[in-house]
Formats: structure tokens, C-alpha cells, sequence
């Protein structure tokens, strides 16, 4: 009988979302209370968009919600990927847990993010050496996809983990992307996949709850961020190796799927190549913390944390309509044009920005 209803996409479905957040929901209280006793709570510094000492590790109800997920859905898991999932998620929480408790070097994060994903390199379902002509390229050896695919995943997973500075952005932005992800998944019947998106939905919007609140207030911290930007790169490589012939189910051209890919996560990997030309610019590390994230820069300009978090979302998600639509007939090298102009457009309206703050600064001062 059991073994009937978890066979039921609907059904499952709907419990995939509704469980997720139930779990999430019934958990983080209790993280709340281990943090808040154990006096581990993020203390604000300079940086940070917050004025009292608030928990964090939220993401430890992330992680136990995805195994528990992963165990229920595992009929869908027809390519048998799960574990390997659950040996790389694992490592990664593993990081992140580490990371909200003593803070880890960036390095030592770097490597351990690399380690991760080995373990999903130890299937195939993830390979894929055909680029289907972005670029003019079709065919590339198989050593560059593992060296493409690691640096896909590591860009992913640390962009992901910037945008983590006010209040519902980062689940704003990962609700967005999962959306996405799940209904391409769901349109060529990649259920499994599908599924680990509806999952993420339903847990981000339990959090919400909480990270919005201001007496039940937590944050996901680096637990909560990793683990996340580790599953959405996850599914990035698993969208980047859809075999061609499925294309036919989507209205944009296959030499156009990257430029999806990155129409889907826009606002982390803009946001993250700004602040790492701003901190080079000044002769800083890219490493260097400060305040030039988007988000810091609008919450500077006078915005609140829930306007500055729509507004950023809403723009996620419009430019992605945007490049599907132009995806079905423009080719790869008009696309990239597209990229570079949006971009420069997103450069110059942080430019603008951020010299009315620092103007306002000087005004005052005098």
C-alpha cells in the first residue's frame, strides 16, 4: 500500500513540499534553543545588516530534511544518483557546520567543496563532453568536463553563500532557481530531480518564517548556505549533461542551455564577479569581507531587507524569462552579446548607487 502512494508522482509531490516544511518548521526551534543555550549565536560586526546577536545553523534542519527526503523519493531515483548525493551533501555540511562554529580558512573550504565533488564524479549521469555548438564548440575531452564541471561547482557553491548578508535573499533567490529547475526537470521527466527541487521550496519556505520573524529570528549560515549552493550546482550539472535529443521539449535552442544555466542563477554569479572586480580594483583580496554585495549596497541606499530581497528576486526571475525568450532565436555569440550588455547594465546601476551613498556620507560629515 505504502509503496503505491510513493509511486504516485502527485502524491508524492505534494508530500515532497508539505513534509519539507513541516520538518523544517518543527526543527529549527529546536536549533534555536541548542544555539541560544549553548550561547553560539552570530555576534554583529561591521559588515553585518543585523544589530543583535542572532542563532544561526539553520541549515542542520536543511540537511535532515534532504536525507529524509532522499530516503522517500528514492523510487524516482531511476539513475541511482542519491547516494552519491548523500556522500557529497554530507561533506559539505560537514564544512558548514565547521565553518558557523570556528570559522574555516577559505582555502581549507575550497578544498573540502572539491572533495565533494568527486563523489558525484563517480557517476556518469553527470558527464556530459557535447557543448550541442555553444560557441561553435560541440565535442570536448572528457578531462576538461570533470575540470569545467569543478569549477562550475565551486563558482555556484561560494556565490550562492555571498548573497547569505539581509534577510531572505538567499531563500528568496534559491526558491527562484529551484522553481526553474523544477519545471525544465519535470517537462522531460526527470522526476528525481524534480522532486529535490519541490523538497527545497517547501524547506525555504519554512525557514522564511523564522528568518523573518523578529522574536523567532535565525539565520541558515554557512550550514545552510553550502548545502544549499552545493544542490543547486548539483542540479546545474545535471541540466548542463540533459542529453540534446530532449531539447525538443524546450522552446530555446540547445547551443543556448549554459546561457540558461546562468540566466538561472544571475543575481549570485553577478553579484559575486562585481564585488571581486570592486575588492581588485582597491588592490584587495577577493576574499576580503566588506560591503559592496548588492544587497548591502540597496539596504545602504535606504531600502529594508524585505524590499531589497523582492527586488533582487524579482529581477532574477525576470531576466530569465528574458533569456528563454531570446534563447529560441538568437545563436550563442548574440547571446553572449546579451550577457555582456546586462551585466554592464547591472554594473552601472551599482555604480550609480553606490556613489549617491557615498555622497550622502560626505554631506553628512560635513
Amino acid at each position: 500500500m505504502l509503496q503505491q502512494v510513493l509511486s504516485n508522482l502527485t502524491v508524492v509531490s505534494i508530500l515532497a513540499v508539505i513534509n519539507s516544511l513541516l520538518l523544517v518548521y518543527y526543527v529549527i526551534p529546536k536549533i534555536s534553543w541548542v544555539i541560544i543555550t549553548r550561547n553560539l549565536n552570530e555576534k554583529p560586526n561591521e559588515r553585518s545588516s543585523h544589530k543583535g546577536a542572532t542563532p544561526t545553523m539553520a541549515g542542520v534542519a536543511f540537511f535532515i530534511t534532504l536525507i529524509m527526503t532522499l530516503f522517500f523519493i528514492q523510487y524516482y531515483d531511476t539513475e541511482h544518483i542519491g547516494l552519491n548525493l548523500i556522500a557529497s551533501a554530507t561533506l559539505i555540511f560537514m564544512v558548514g557546520v565547521k565553518d558557523d562554529l570556528v570559522v574555516s580558512s577559505p582555502k581549507a573550504k575550497l578544498f573540502m567543496e572539491a572533495l565533494a565533488v568527486l563523489f558525484l564524479f563517480f557517476h556518469n549521469a553527470l558527464e556530459s563532453s557535447n557543448l550541442n555548438g555553444f560557441l561553435g564548440i560541440f565535442e570536448i575531452p572528457l578531462w576538461f568536463v570533470y575540470i569545467a564541471s569543478t569549477i562550475l561547482v565551486l563558482t555556484i557553491i561560494n556565490a550562492y553563500n555571498l548573497i547569505d548578508g539581509i534577510d531572505g535573499l538567499a531563500s528568496i533567490i534559491a526558491i527562484i532557481i529551484f522553481s526553474v529547475f523544477a519545471l525544465i526537470f519535470y517537462s522531460i521527466n526527470l522526476f528525481f530531480y524534480y522532486l529535490v527541487c519541490l523538497s527545497f521550496i517547501g524547506m525555504l519556505f519554512a525557514y522564511l518564517f523564522f528568518n523573518f520573524s523578529t522574536k523567532n529570528k535565525i539565520f541558515m549560515g554557512d550550514t545552510g548556505s553550502l548545502l544549499i549552493g552545493f544542490c543547486i550546482a548539483f542540479l546545474s550539472l545535471r541540466f548542463m549533461a540533459i542529453d540534446v535529443n530532449l531539447y525538443s521539449h524546450f522552446t530555446f535552442k540547445p547551443e543556448n542551455g549554459f546561457f540558461i544555466l546562468m540566466a538561472i542563477l544571475c543575481i549570485p554569479l553577478f553579484d559575486m564577479l562585481r564585488v571581486i572586480g570592486v575588492r581588485l580594483l582597491h588592490n584587495k583580496s577577493p576574499f576580503y569581507p566588506d560591503r559592496n554585495h548588492s544587497h548591502h549596497v540597496l539596504i545602504d541606499f535606504g531600502m529594508s531587507h524585505f524590499k531589497a530581497t523582492m527586488l533582487l528576486g524579482f529581477i532574477n526571475y525576470m531576466f530569465v524569462i528574458l533569456i528563454i525568450i531570446l534563447g529560441t532565436f538568437l545563436n550563442s555569440f548574440k547571446m553572449l552579446a546579451v550577457f555582456f550588455i546586462a551585466f554592464g547594465l547591472f554594473l552601472l546601476l551599482f555604480y550609480k548607487l553606490k556613489r549617491s551613498i557615498n555622497a550622502a556620507r560626505l554631506k553628512v560629515v560635513k
